[in-house]
């Protein structure tokens, strides 16, 4: 209904976006992503312990070194429930893909309890194609103290 006086939307009649429970991001997470390796033939997974970092509706996200092999980062805005932003992984030095340094961008929906996001990736691939899939973060614990960033500097156990 528009009150044609003034051409605009009475304040009872406007919806509001649904927010997140939590007023805070901050934390440490699991980061899980699924990708395809052309050069494999198969899919694979990789996860991280993450540190999120929340200042105002920007989120940093960064690996614990001793989390993986690689190491991987986020730069997300948020409005509302929606996570918007860019990832950057430099992978294992060993690894298959020897060091070599991958990014794209990223979109995440962020459930009502604010402790999970889930969505999904899209960037180049090693033979310059573009793939995307998967990613997913889960809260672990809302401390980002040393002692909490000591206990998840190890690989993930799945």
């Amino acid at each position: 209904m528009v009150d044609s006086a003034i051409g605009r939307v009475p304040a009872e009649s406007r919806a509001a976006a649904p927010r997140p429970s939590t007023g805070s991001y901050s934390g440490i997470w699991l980061s899980r992503y699924e990708y395809y390796s052309s050069g494999r033939d198969a899919t694979f997974t990789a996860v991280h312990h993450v540190v999120v970092l929340q200042h105002d509706d920007v989120l940093t996200v960064r690996s614990l070194p001793g989390s993986a092999a690689s190491t991987m980062e986020i730069d997300l805005s948020i409005d509302g429930n929606v996570a918007t932003g860019t990832w950057t992984e430099r992978t294992a030095p060993e690894g298959y893909y020897r060091g070599a340094k991958y990014h794209g961008a990223i979109q995440l929906l962020v459930e009502l309890t604010g402790t999970r996001m889930a969505g999904k990736w899209i960037g180049f691939g090693k033979s310059f194609d573009i793939n995307s899939g998967p990613w997913e973060l889960i809260l672990q614990d809302r401390s980002t103290s040393k002692a909490a960033i000591e206990a998840y500097d190890r690989p993930p156990e799945l």
